[in-house]
């Protein structure tokens, strides 16, 4: 077993990556930024300029804002310097209300924000600058939703934070991880030290029971409720694990207002490897440490993949958490080491290349095609059955076929987001 150390180093990664988000996670940047930028003017600003990575604009054209009933930047930008609180992070919008929504729209209206596109830049960047009666603030949030790395008033720098490196070389900055030591953490750590995860569990659950009101989005999970009430599908692993995971993104990325408990900061990535294990050990009526001990395997393991992938690219992130949702099914089913090994080039065989077109209500659709592919591919491994290193980027090797997934989404997807780019602005 691993020793005190380093699973106290592995849990504090885990409870790093995996904290309660309020909205999506690309706006919810930009009301960061402007709730500090607007915090450290000390009055309320006349003026919004907002710069943005490609990837950030792309995630926040079409996403609702929670509480408003509203979608994109602009109000987002508006409500950080309406009633934004930096010190809530990735929850800076929990005291949006009617009269807060009511003046931050008056401020678009009014054209009082701006919103552009900034080259050469981290792909997840955020710069806010706010001016009023002759004062100006600006602050950079760069790589990680919530890494504010420089704020300055009227020139001077008051704050200079830290670019958090991209962790590709070490993946957790800490500890050297791998799929072993991943499966061997999740299944062997005291589990007094694992039920933290639960709160996502509970959080999660949460978001999904309101996806199935109805009222939101493309009502995604709910349509597959019906149609399993129907009998036009099975009432399996499969549909209810569907079910139960895109009714949670339907509601997520049409404002609801509770939080969701994310996975390396995306919130529908903390959906998707949450709810379909929680889906699963219902199903099968699996113990409450059996439980734990999946959902702390599923989480792990898709920050291990993201952070070879990176924070925004070309690539869905549905792949890297639906990836870790498998392993974490495999694992309730009484999966070996091996056997999750096959999970994982299953997975990377399946669904490796869907892409993201930004944030938006057919997410959900993208998470119940990957909650899908998590199912079957555990259930093939469990028969023994993976692909090869005959099968396109799967490796022998199961660790070089991760590097090779992150190898496809930093370099060779490139020119694929910015094409997707190039049609969204288009429109």
């Amino acid at each position: 077993m691993l020793d005190t150390s380093k699973r106290q180093k592995i849990i504090d990664l885990i409870n790093r990556e995996v904290v309660p988000a309020l909205g999506c996670t690309e706006p919810v940047a930009v009301a960061l930024a402007t709730a500090k930028s607007r915090e450290v003017l000390e009055q309320f600003p006349e003026k919004i300029k907002i710069y943005v990575s490609g990837n950030i604009y792309k995630n926040g054209m079409g996403v609702g804002i929670p509480g408003t009933g509203l979608t994109g930047l602009p109000i987002a930008a508006a409500l950080g310097a309406v009633c934004g609180n930096s010190e809530y992070g990735l929850e800076v919008l929990k005291k949006v209300n009617d009269s807060n929504v009511k003046k931050a729209s008056q401020m678009v209206s009014d054209k009082k924000i701006d919103i552009i596109v900034k080259d050469g830049t981290d792909k997840l960047y955020v710069e806010s600058i706010l001016t009023a009666k002759g004062s100006k603030t600006r602050t950079i949030i760069s790589h990680r939703h919530t890494n504010i790395v420089y704020v300055e008033k009227n020139g001077k720098a008051v704050f200079h934070g830290s670019k958090i490196p991209l962790p590709t070389q070490k993946p957790e900055g800490e500890i050297n991880l791998s799929v072993a030591k991943i499966y061997e953490f999740a299944d062997q750590a005291p589990l007094g030290e694992l039920e933290f995860i639960l709160e996502g569990a509970t959080l999660n659950k949460a978001v999904s029971k309101q996806g199935m009101t109805g009222k939101y989005g493309l009502k995604t999970g709910l349509t597959i409720q019906k149609n399993i009430t129907r009998k036009y599908i099975a009432d399996d692993l499969a549909s209810y694990a569907m079910s139960l995971t895109a009714a949670a993104s339907d509601a997520r990325m049409d404002g609801c207002t509770l939080p969701v408990m994310s996975n390396s900061g995306s919130g529908n990535q903390g959906i998707t490897t949450i709810l379909p294990v929680v889906a699963v050990a219902q199903k099968i009526k699996a113990g409450e440490e059996k439980l734990i001990r999946a959902l702390i395997l599923s989480n792990l393991m898709a920050i291990y993949i993201k952070q070879f992938v990176g924070q925004l690219t070309a690539l869905c992130g549905v792949l890297t958490a639906a990836t870790g949702a498998a392993c974490g099914i495999c694992y309730l089913l009484g999966g070996t080491l091996d056997q999750i090994g096959g999970t994982i080039n299953n997975m990377a065989a399946s669904i490796t290349g869907m892409i993201c077109d930004g944030a938006k209500q057919g997410c959900a659709l993208k998470v119940s095609a990957g909650v899908s592919s998590a199912v079957y591919c555990s259930l093939l491994a469990m028969e023994g059955i993976s692909a090869t290193n005959t099968d396109g980027i799967i490796a022998e090797d199961v660790e070089q076929t991760v590097r090779n997934i992150g190898e496809l989404a930093r370099k060779g997807m490139i020119e694929t987001d910015r094409h997707i780019l190039n049609t969204m602005l288009s429109k």
